[in-house]
């Protein structure tokens, strides 16, 4: 019983203990609660104190800035209202001027009035004073002041008309002595310098040939041959009784030379047959035309000529192939620039824009196409196409008067044509009028439509027409033929008659591959 009393005792003391235990522990964690509540409550308080000092201080710093920016706009209104107060009175001052000069003018307009009323007084006297001695004149010398002024005049203008003719004929002898002297003498030197031969072409060229049985494969089985090349190159193939010789006719000497290269590369290669006969044909046309450039070119280095534009000089070549009144126009050309050049260095003008005119004035005779317009203008307008300078185009375009001369190489130029194409020889009027009458032949043929090339052969006395076979029927052929010599008859002068031959071929091609 003592020991549960005891137990009891002890378990009470221990619960009392613990109790005790919790109660302290309780107090403890009152008392740190406190202390933390505490502290958080100073710690707010610093954080609300910082963050009112730190928006405190914000609120200066842009108070300053504001006052900044206000003193600086404060300063330049202070600044802009200064200037404006400046111009103000700048204006103010100019208008005192403007005021003060236009008061200035004001009286001087006045003066200007006075002065002119009292001008006009004195020429109102004046003129009744002069009326007064006109009419006292008039009373003495019993002449109207007209009839005074009349003979006056004619008295004066029968002494000049005197005086100015003397003098006039003064001049003119002493210029026809020393300028007829001075051009002897520089045209005399000037041809003497330059001495060329003459060249006349004719329409007709030889081709040789080592034997005669050449004709026979020329000609071919029924002719095939020769009427393939004739058509190919437009020039008439003459075959004769004259020994190893073969005749090519025709007016245009490039036709010719094309036609004659082509037969002495036929003949080499020994295969002459039609469809050979075009292929060596178009071969040797391109063949001419490259000639016709490196004529061109070298005939530019030998003059010393620079800068030609390429188709100048191409036309330039073209010359060597065309001849004028008979002379070969690519020599008479290069004549007229050498006398040119000369001409101008004794007259102290640039040689080598004289030598260039020159080479150049008869460029019109030797275009692409065949325009209306003369020679010397349609050279001049393919001058001028290609660049040239004023000065050329215009001796060009005046070499026969055809234009106003503004330069001095255009007289020059114009002489020296003369010289080079009147001296005895150089020319046939004949050949030219020639060569022009089958060139209008092939012009008036080619014309029609349908027509694809035309060749005039045997002189001018006949007049081949190829047509296309897709554009014209045989009925119309025909009908062309008749039509061409009907205009032909109205519209041009010839010697004799002049036979039309109007060709329609039809061609199928196929190819084995």
């Amino acid at each position: 019983m003592d020991i549960i009393i005891i137990v009891i005792a002890a378990v009470a003391a221990l619960a009392i203990g613990v109790a005790a235990t919790i109660i302290t522990q309780r107090n403890m964690a009152q008392s740190r609660a406190r202390i933390i509540v505490e502290e958080a409550r100073n710690e707010a308080e610093v954080l609300k104190k910082t963050s009112l000092l730190e928006a405190e201080q914000e609120r200066v710093r842009k108070a300053a800035e504001a006052d900044k920016t206000f003193n600086q706009r404060m300063s330049k209104i202070q600044s802009r209202e200064s200037q404006m107060k400046q111009r103000e009175l700048q204006l103010n001052q100019q208008q005192s001027e403007n005021q003060r000069m236009r008061n200035d003018l004001d009286q001087q307009q006045l003066r200007l009035n006075d002065q002119l009323a009292a001008t006009q007084a004195r020429q109102d006297e004046l003129d009744h004073l002069k009326t007064k001695a006109l009419e006292e004149l008039e009373r003495v010398s019993g002449l109207s002041c007209e009839e005074a002024k009349e003979k006056l005049v004619e008295s004066l203008k029968d002494e000049a008309k005197t005086a100015a003719q003397s003098y006039i004929n003064e001049i003119m002898d002493e210029a026809k002595l020393t300028a007829n002297k001075e051009a002897k003498r520089i045209v005399v030197q000037s041809i003497q310098r330059v001495a060329t031969e003459t060249a006349i072409e004719n329409s007709v060229t030889v081709f040789q040939i080592d034997s005669d049985e050449i004709k026979g494969r020329i000609i071919g089985r029924e002719g095939r041959n020769i009427r393939a090349l004739e058509a190919a190159t437009g020039i008439e193939i003459i075959v004769d009784d004259t020994p190893e010789a073969i005749v090519l006719s025709g007016f245009d000497p490039v036709r010719r030379e094309i036609a004659r290269l082509a037969l002495h590369q036929l003949v080499n290669d020994g295969r002459i047959h039609p469809a050979r006969i075009e292929e060596v044909v178009a071969k040797v046309r391109r063949q001419v035309e490259e000639e016709i450039i490196e004529t061109g070119k070298r005939t530019t280095i030998d003059l010393g000529i620079h800068g030609l534009h390429p188709e100048l000089v191409r036309l330039v070549g073209k010359m060597k192939y065309r001849s004028s009144y008979g002379q070969n126009l690519l020599q008479h050309s290069r004549e007229t620039a050498n006398l040119c050049a000369v001409m101008a260095s004794e007259l102290g003008l640039n040689p080598k824009k004289a030598r260039r005119a020159g080479l150049l004035h008869d460029i019109g005779k030797v275009p692409d196409e065949e325009p209306e317009l003369p020679h010397a203008l349609l050279g001049m307008k393919l001058a001028e196409k290609y660049k040239e300078k004023p000065e050329i185009c215009n001796a060009i375009g005046a070499h026969h008067d055809e234009t106003e001369m503004t330069s001095l190489l255009a007289p020059i130029v114009q002489v020296c044509d003369a010289i080079s194409g009147a001296r005895p020889g150089a020319r046939r009027e004949m050949v030219e009028a020639y060569i022009k009458r089958l060139n209008d032949l092939e012009q008036l043929a080619l014309s029609y439509p349908g027509v694809i090339k035309t060749y005039a052969i045997q002189a001018g006395r006949e007049l081949r027409v190829i047509v296309g076979a897709d554009k014209i029927d045989d009925a119309e052929t025909e009908k062309l033929s008749a039509e061409i010599a009907k205009r032909i008859q109205d519209e041009m002068t010839y010697p004799g008659q002049v036979k039309i031959t109007v060709i329609r071929e039809t061609r199928s091609v196929s190819f084995a591959k």
